[in-house]
């Protein structure tokens, strides 16, 4: 069965615990942190990180829309992190490496993400150590964008990759996912849905997680 992990970047943040114990349902709370550079919009931080980490014992499955985060993940898994992702394409081969080390060396599970522009082939050079891939089926920065379809095929290109060298890694899609796209993607291949608005812009935020999570 498909995994859930709500973002909270449409959750409402002046009630976000409420909003984390009406998704204490799905399988992992995913966290979006971004820092202008990146991309272009600003998020959150490690303490808002630490304070979810106080409220909740779910899964927290971070994700470093950051440049160069060899320089923050440490940080990040001492707040309370379970997962971090970190984008291939926000520094060279080498640091995003020795992040991953980092991240590892906390005990703590490791992933990276693609953006639209990124081929699946970028994961190879870590597949080896990695928990999870990251497919971006929307460009980075910004909640609420749709699903774009032609990274259908990132998607297929991604879990061929997992099959043939990493079987137990899970492949996590996130952008735009809705009851219409949540099929498309599982069917693709995916483990793991993002979803956003889908979720905590629903009247029932239990309901929408279980239609999510029957996706197929």
């Amino acid at each position: 069965m498909v995994k859930i992990a709500p973002s909270i970047l449409s959750a409402d943040f002046a009630n976000l615990e409420r909003d984390i114990q009406r998704a204490a349902s799905a399988d992992y709370l995913h966290v979006d942190v971004m820092d202008g550079t990146f991309v272009p919009n600003i998020t959150i931080g490690m303490p808002v990180v630490r304070s979810i980490r106080n409220c909740t014992d779910m899964f927290l499955d971070v994700h470093l829309m950051v440049d160069k985060p060899v320089r923050y993940v440490e940080a990040f898994a001492k707040a309370g992190a379970d997962l971090i992702t970190v984008h291939l394409e926000a520094d060279q081969p080498a640091r995003i490496a020795e992040a991953l080390r980092i991240i590892g060396n906390c005990g703590l599970k490791r992933a990276v993400a693609l953006r639209p522009i990124t081929k699946a082939e970028a994961v190879l050079p870590y597949i080896g150590e990695l928990d999870m891939v990251l497919v971006m089926t929307v460009e980075p920065g910004f909640g609420g964008q749709a699903f774009m379809g032609p990274q259908l095929d990132t998607i297929r290109q991604v879990r061929t990759i997992i099959e043939q060298y990493s079987p137990s890694c899970e492949l996590e899609v996130d952008g735009g996912i809705t009851p219409d796209t949540a099929p498309l993607a599982v069917q693709a291949g995916a483990d793991v849905l993002v979803a956003g608005s889908a979720v905590f812009g629903a009247e029932d935020i239990p309901k929408a997680i279980a239609a999510l999570r029957g996706a197929m």
